[in-house]
């Protein structure tokens, strides 16, 4: 029985953080071993609104790379490739442009979030306004079935869809595939502000590469209850981050909920709960990190390279099957 594909990706304007790690990656881990998985460093999508900076960019592919292999993304079960090593996904943009108003693009949830979070009025790029298009062209290219996404990239696969059937309406083919969105158990991670998801943007996020002694510092400083002055104060649990977290990676949910019920009560201390998860990380994250710093870089580059080269002809074969749908293939078996 022919594998189902997934695609996953992130843009390499930052390293990834423990908010990637509980929203997409342990299902990105799950789904190599059963999954024609296809993992986007999406580069081209990152320059949207750093285009003054590519060198960050750059430096970042490699980086979220690391990451991923670091994490367990096994090449030999996964491609790993680079957006913008693949140009047939901008001649697939550039398609279906075409099949979206501007209007629908000012409704989409995801980017009228992000235009305000970045603060934009006149001085929005178009090319970032329009990458939900481009997310569109990356997810059809290989056909991917599943998406692993945050529950805020919804509206990113609902628009994916949208355009996958328009297209195959209008030129009267199936060539092109819809996706699912594929949630985790933890699908939004609170930033260790509070205030926001978690975000390399915003600075409030536990980096996947932070030291023993910076995980420590991010840990302590989270938000939790400020009406919470002394340890025999009751405190609230609803909105505390260092419960959120705890929740989100500690294996004994049976001691979670017994703290909580404690920390309702009053009895229990802050520097107690952000003690237990900074063991809880420092556990989770260390291996991790000493798999990120045995990495050679040589063997980064020719893994990406590898994963790139794979990924492209598949990329080929769907551009030219949309050419055939919409009748522009004009010199066909010629080249």
């Amino acid at each position: 029985m022919k594998k189902k594909v997934a695609l996953t990706g992130d843009r390499p304007s930052g390293k990834l953080h423990l908010g990637h790690y509980i929203g997409s990656l342990v299902n990105r881990l799950r789904l190599q071993e059963t999954y024609d998985q296809y993992v986007m460093i999406a580069d081209l999508q990152a320059l949207t609104d750093n285009f003054e900076h590519p060198e960050k960019i750059r430096e970042n592919v490699f980086e979220v790379a690391k990451d991923y292999l670091a994490v367990g993304i096994d090449p030999q079960k996964s491609t790993l490739l680079i957006q913008s090593q693949i140009p047939e996904l901008a001649e697939l943009t550039f398609f279906y442009l075409n099949l979206v108003t501007v209007a629908r693009l000012e409704r989409n949830p995801t980017v009228k979030a992000e235009i305000k979070q970045k603060g934009y009025t006149d001085t929005l790029p178009a090319g970032f306004f329009c990458y939900p298009i481009s997310q569109a062209a990356d997810i059809t290219a290989f056909k991917a079935e599943v998406v692993p996404v945050g529950e805020d990239q919804i509206p990113m696969i609902e628009q994916t869809n949208e355009i996958v059937g328009k297209f195959n309406r209008i030129y009267h083919t199936d060539c092109l595939v819809e996706a699912e969105a594929l949630l985790s158990h933890t699908p939004r991670l609170v930033g260790i502000d509070g205030k926001n998801k978690a975000s390399k943007s915003l600075g409030n996020t536990i980096f996947l590469s932070d030291d023993a002694q910076e995980i420590k510092r991010k840990v302590f400083m989270m938000y939790t209850d400020p009406n919470h002055v002394k340890v025999s104060d009751p405190g609230q649990v609803e909105g505390n981050v260092v419960f959120e977290y705890l929740d989100a990676f500690h294996a004994n949910k049976e001691e979670v909920e017994d703290l909580k019920e404690r920390y309702r009560k009053g009895g229990l201390g802050d520097t107690t709960i952000k003690g237990l998860l900074n063991t809880t990380l420092q556990a989770l994250l260390e291996p991790i990190r000493a798999r990120r710093q045995a990495l050679c870089e040589d063997e980064v580059r020719e893994i990406l390279w590898q994963g790139t080269q794979r990924a492209r002809l598949v990329a080929q074969k769907t551009l030219s099957e949309v050419r055939t749908a919409i009748g522009i293939d004009y010199f066909l078996g010629r080249f």
